[in-house]
């Protein structure tokens, strides 16, 4: 079974061509391309919802020429197309899926709509064929999720953020210290040089016992520190060392409440994807949280943490095998979806 599968949820194209192979081997990933936006989105500091899906428009024809060429195949070959359906941006949202029905249209296969967020829950075990139960951390600039996976398509949300993802906090501490666009890889990127220790921050619910998350506070809470240290920010080891405790205060809340979910419930893998997992603070401390505690620990790789096509082509693929369904061609995109409801 070859699927080719189209993310566009957000401000990233992306084209991933997989190809079933064995069952003990586990898919093949044939083709795998992703476009940025940075540049576009930089000069207005966010992502503009209307510029992103110009841009998907602009960008998913040649995505899917080169994957196809990389793949060495043709479109006859696909038994399948797939696009991310939500949660994202609708009008983002609408060219991945208008583009991959029509696909399915023109060549007669079956076309899937995929949640995003359950996509990321298999991005871990890329090119594994077992899912072994685990507490997954989805951390990302939209989204910051705990969830207890109990099996392959068998999941539970635990907790979720209740204000600002984390890594929306880490691009707004970005923003408001000044560094470039987006803000959060610049973040871990001072961090790299500055003192943990330096500066005190507050790490939101760290306390209480449930596994929903906050950041909002902490975000405002590095807006009143500047404004009463507004020289800090000609200091430029002082930024480090900023960036370093902003960052130690986040990564704290985020590595101990996902070991404490695995402890509470006696499950022994932790797996870690979306964006923010890119961060070299949080991979260290979770990897060294784990060893610590006894825990086998699964990070997605950073090519398949932050937005792409393989995660969405992995999960179509299983779905296909497992459930045997398809979506139907009427079915609306879902800006909102949960993955509650996946």
């Amino acid at each position: 079974m070859t699927i080719l599968a189209i993310e566009t949820s957000c401000d990233e194209t992306a084209v991933a061509i997989l190809r079933g192979r064995n069952r003990q081997c586990g898919p093949e990933l044939l083709a795998s391309e992703v476009a940025s936006q940075i540049a576009e989105h930089e000069k207005f500091g966010g992502v503009v919802p209307e510029v992103a899906s110009r841009n998907h428009v602009a960008q998913l024809p040649c995505l899917l020429e080169r994957a196809m060429a990389s793949a060495k195949i043709t479109i006859n070959e696909i038994d399948a197309f797939a696009a991310t359906s939500g949660p994202g941006l609708a009008s983002s949202l609408l060219v991945g899926n208008s583009a991959a029905k029509g696909l399915a249209i023109g060549a007669g296969k079956p076309f899937l709509a995929i949640n995003h967020l359950e996509g990321h829950l298999l991005s871990p075990f890329f090119g594994r064929e077992k899912i072994e139960p685990n507490i997954a951390l989805i951390v990302s600039g939209g989204h910051t999720i705990l969830v207890h996976v109990r099996a392959e398509l068998d999941h539970e949300v635990l907790g979720s953020t209740i204000d600002d993802a984390a890594g929306e906090c880490f691009d707004k501490v970005g923003k408001l210290i000044g560094l470039p666009y987006p803000g959060g890889p610049e973040v871990d990127r001072f961090a790299t040089e500055g003192n943990p220790k330096a500066y005190s921050f507050p790490r939101p619910m760290l306390s209480e016992a449930n596994d929903d998350f906050s950041f909002a506070g902490l975000k405002t809470s590095v807006r009143y520190f500047l404004e009463k240290n507004p020289d800090l920010l000609k200091d430029s080891q002082k930024v480090r060392d900023l960036c370093a405790s902003v960052q130690a205060a986040i990564v704290e809340v985020l590595v101990t409440k996902t070991t404490r979910a695995a402890q509470r419930l006696g499950v022994s893998c932790i797996t870690a994807s979306g964006g923010v997992t890119c961060n070299r603070s949080l991979r260290e401390k979770l990897e060294s949280a784990c060893r610590k505690e006894g825990f086998s620990l699964r990070l997605a790789e950073r090519q398949f943490c932050t937005d792409n096509g393989a995660m969405i082509a992995v999960l179509a693929e299983r779905k296909l095998l497992k459930l045997a369904g398809r979506t139907s061609l009427d079915a609306e995109v879902l800006p909102g979806m949960s993955l509650a409801t996946a």
